[in-house]
């Protein structure tokens, strides 16, 4: 069970990844409820190939359990506790993240004929068992950076060079990376029939896929890893500025190599394609190269200042109950009807049609609905934030 721990101060924890961590859950929050098809084009996941900023998001959070994980790992060790009990502790976890992945997904029903195990979540709760486990194993950055070459070029040569059973060799009597026709794709319809986000019966059944299944996992681990050799660059004795620079340096590495690999392994979110983990770490280093300006050098999350970044640190510092509270809100509101004239209305229905159907640009229109609701799950972890609580899943 997830256990509220007191602290003294949030400052014990590294506040830079709290704000990126925070700025994440919050767009995150919003391309998931983006108002719909008016929303503008960043507000959507490509359809297959290609990227926008929403295919961004989740990799950042993943990222950024690799690098939370050094930081929170060390802690621990430092107060005398041991690898064994961190261990324990890890799959602990883990288990938990998963289960509460498929609460979300499974809210309000749970239909078990049609329950969903894969999921954000889920995914989130593999890359932290699996890098974390590692990270306690051997803290070598160098095995790190071994183990990564390994899952990105395995899944692409998987990808590429492994038969589709009854469709054939990808590139030859497939098309590479075909939206239907993958490896990835019919490992998880064998695996997980009538469980995977697109799913439908019909005459297209076999079309199904799923956005996290299980061999996509594969280098969404090495997101993680990424993730966990930032953190264990920002713990090395350099002073602020150089580390920045040194995550600066790793994030044009990362984009150049992966935009040069994407003209062979195309950027595919769905699929998790090895030149979308160096693509997207690489903004994720960008992003927190800018964020440990702020808050590290230019001292942004102290005094005055702090305003700035205060609402990154309130959802950064409890992410996962304020992602929690956004996904099983909306299960409510669809489910509550209030009366609207003669009939009974769906809540949400009713509250689109009264607050925003009078904004006349259908773009502007979603996004001030997704806007709304991110402020809506601000508050949950504003009042833990303000009580100094914050929830270790």
């Amino acid at each position: 069970m997830a256990q509220p721990i007191k602290s003294a101060s949030p400052t014990q924890r590294l506040l830079s990844l709290d704000v990126l961590r925070g700025i994440t859950i919050a767009f995150m929050i919003m391309v998931n409820n983006n108002g719909g098809q008016g929303s503008w084009g960043f507000m959507n996941h490509a359809r297959w190939n290609g990227l926008t900023a929403t295919d961004l998001v989740f990799p950042t959070f993943v990222f950024l359990v690799g690098a939370s994980i050094v930081f929170a790992f060390e802690s621990r060790l430092a107060k005398g506790a041991t690898r064994a009990q961190l261990a324990r502790h890890t799959v602990q976890r883990a288990v938990v993240l998963f289960l509460l992945g498929v609460v979300v997904n499974s809210f309000p029903f749970f239909e078990l004929p049609h329950m969903r195990f894969y999921g954000v979540l889920q995914r989130i709760a593999v890359c932290y068992l699996v890098v974390g486990l590692f990270y306690l194993v051997d803290k070598r950055a160098s095995t790190k950076v071994i183990a990564l070459l390994l899952v990105l070029v395995g899944y692409w040569a998987l990808v590429r060079w492994v038969p589709v059973p009854g469709a054939g060799v990808p590139g030859r009597d497939i098309p590479f990376m075909d939206m239907r026709q993958n490896l990835v794709s019919w490992i998880d319809r064998a695996l997980m029939p009538g469980h995977l986000y697109l799913d439908w019966n019909g005459p297209d059944a076999h079309n199904v896929r799923d956005p996290e299944g299980l061999l996509s996992d594969l280098p969404a681990v090495g997101t993680a890893l990424l993730g966990m050799l930032a953190g264990m660059w920002l713990r090395t004795p350099r002073t602020t500025r150089q580390k920045a620079g040194g995550l600066a340096m790793a994030a044009v590495v990362c984009l150049v190599l992966g935009y040069l690999w994407s003209f062979e392994f195309p950027l595919n979110k769905n699929m998790w394609t090895s030149s979308f983990v160096l693509v997207a770490a690489g903004y994720s280093l960008v992003v927190l190269t800018l964020s440990v300006f702020m808050v590290d050098v230019w001292g942004w999350g102290a005094g005055r200042s702090k305003a700035v970044v205060y609402p990154w640190l309130v959802f950064g510092s409890n992410a996962i109950v304020v992602y929690m509270f956004s996904e099983l809100m909306p299960g409510i509101l669809d489910h509550v009807a209030v009366p609207a004239g003669d009939r009974q209305h769906v809540a949400l229905a009713v509250l689109w049609r009264n607050l925003y159907n009078g904004i006349p640009n259908p773009g502007w229109q979603a996004f001030a609905f997704s806007v709304s609701f991110a402020a809506v799950c601000f508050i949950p972890g504003w009042l833990l934030y303000r009580k100094k609580i914050f929830i270790k899943v």
